[in-house]
């Protein structure tokens, strides 16, 4: 049974991706993230702690993929926890973890899972296909 704080709780990681992922909205991150939010899962090798990490990566993609955009495929929620599945895609007109434009769109399939506490996200954990990638941008085999 969805209770209406589970559905608030759905609702609240929708608009955060879409705001942050798919409009590029940085400020996002201030307005949904928690100041003490925990990223158990950094988007990216080196990314920085908390929330100036999600920040960096929504950057860097909007940055190398102006057109990304985030598909929710499923969320679904249980007390204080929300998983979401999705699938992103941009086209790579701009440099990418060193490699330069190449006009393919790029496809990122992933799972993450949000814990929210006081209508705030304060924890993450994350599954991306990073290898798959690195095959799209030539970086390991196909």
């Amino acid at each position: 049974m969805t209770t209406d704080r589970t559905t608030a709780n759905k609702q609240l990681v929708e608009a955060f991706i879409q705001e942050l992922f798919t409009k590029g909205d940085l400020a996002a991150v201030d307005r949904y993230l928690d100041p003490g939010f925990i990223n158990h899962d950094p988007p990216f090798p080196g990314a920085p702690d908390g929330r100036e990490g999600m920040r960096q990566a929504a950057a860097m993609f909007h940055t190398a993929l102006p057109d990304w955009h985030s598909e929710v495929e499923q969320l679904i929620a249980e007390a204080d926890i929300v998983v979401e599945r999705f699938t992103a895609s941009g086209t790579h007109r701009g440099d990418l973890m060193g490699i330069p434009p190449t006009g393919k769109v790029l496809v990122l399939k992933g799972m993450q899972m949000f814990r929210i506490q006081n209508d705030t996200i304060v924890e993450r954990w994350g599954r991306l296909d990073e290898v798959g990638l690195m095959k799209q941008l030539g970086l390991a085999p196909g």
